[in-house]
């Protein structure tokens, strides 16, 4: 949190000001005595006031000073609100090695149900596009508010063949249109388990999305141990986070490793956040004003109450 006017909290000084008058006020003798010869018996029969009660209306108007005098420096706070007209494509990789069973209950079914949660959960403004890949670029929808038929995609999705993550990247590209200075904030999101086997190089391309301002975002996805079986033969299919880092890097996004499904529902998550919305300074004065006077009358009903006065 940050302020505006911050030379009024200065005024905050008074408090302790304010409770040093208060304490010396009530060790001072009163000014006038009255002698009551029966002042002991009288102590007897009248109840006694709790000390707590003595101490509430001073507590309530010294908080109401503090939110009144931080009211007044004008305090801010940064706050994520929704990105209208954000895009957003899905790249996922449906290579054969996402067959693999490493992350139950396969790697290609746990990112389509992170996938399908993600949707739920980024903003409704965000557009969303969809480019599924394995040897080649197969699947390629733009970005959209009608989710239903990214949804639809995803679930159709199915895992054969080699990785051309260069070839797809560059079909998400394509998806988001020409881009320029005011172009609406976009995004791609990789998720990937291995190394690019064909089509372009994704280094390249990453360096085409750095400089349409479009941010590449890459999931590792699987663990060192993942294993899948083909033709007879069970082959190792351990995920490449370095090169998706890499591509991450380069495009001025970041990158992520997901080991199982629990952390890719995280990591999406993480990224709908960063995709959908944006930090905005907000001011929050009115906040404080008003705590601040309910803290007000709060302390001058307790005192009428409790004193017979204000305090």
């Amino acid at each position: 949190m940050s302020f505006q006017a911050p030379i009024f909290l200065l005024a905050l000084a008074v408090i302790p000001l304010a409770l040093a008058a208060l304490a010396l006020a009530r060790r001072r003798p009163a000014r006038y005595v009255v002698r009551f010869p029966a002042m002991a018996t009288l102590a007897s029969v009248v109840p006694r006031s709790a000390r707590w009660r003595r101490l509430v209306p001073p507590t309530l108007l010294c908080l109401a000073l503090a939110g009144l005098a931080v009211a007044l420096a004008r305090p801010e706070t940064t706050v994520a609100v929704a990105v209208e007209q954000a895009s957003v494509v899905l790249v996922t990789d449906t290579s054969g090695s996402m067959n693999a069973t490493d992350v139950d209950p396969s790697r290609l079914a746990a990112a389509k149900a992170a996938a399908g949660r993600f949707l739920d959960r980024v903003p409704d403004e965000l557009r969303v596009g969809l480019v599924a890949f394995s040897d080649s670029p197969h699947t390629a929808l733009r970005p959209t508010e009608d989710r239903a038929p990214v949804e639809a995609a995803i679930d159709g999705l199915a895992a054969e063949g080699g990785t051309a993550t260069g070839d797809a990247l560059a079909s998400a590209l394509r998806a988001l249109g020409d881009r320029n200075g005011d172009s609406p904030p976009a995004a791609i999101v990789l998720l990937s388990d291995g190394a690019t086997k064909t089509g372009r190089d994704p280094a390249e391309v990453a360096r085409e999305a750095a400089t349409a301002g479009v941010p590449v975002y890459t999931v590792a996805l699987g663990t060192a141990d993942g294993q899948v079986e083909a033709n007879g033969q069970v082959l190792p299919v351990p995920p490449d986070p370095e090169a998706l880092r890499q591509i991450a890097q380069l495009s001025g996004g970041a990158s992520f490793a997901a080991e199982d499904a629990g952390a890719l529902d995280e990591v999406y998550e993480r990224l709908g956040s960063q995709i959908g919305t944006r930090e905005e300074r907000r001011e929050i004065s009115a906040g404080f004003a008003a705590a601040g006077l309910l803290l007000l009358g709060g302390a001058m009903a307790a005192s009428l109450r409790w004193r017979g006065r204000v305090p």
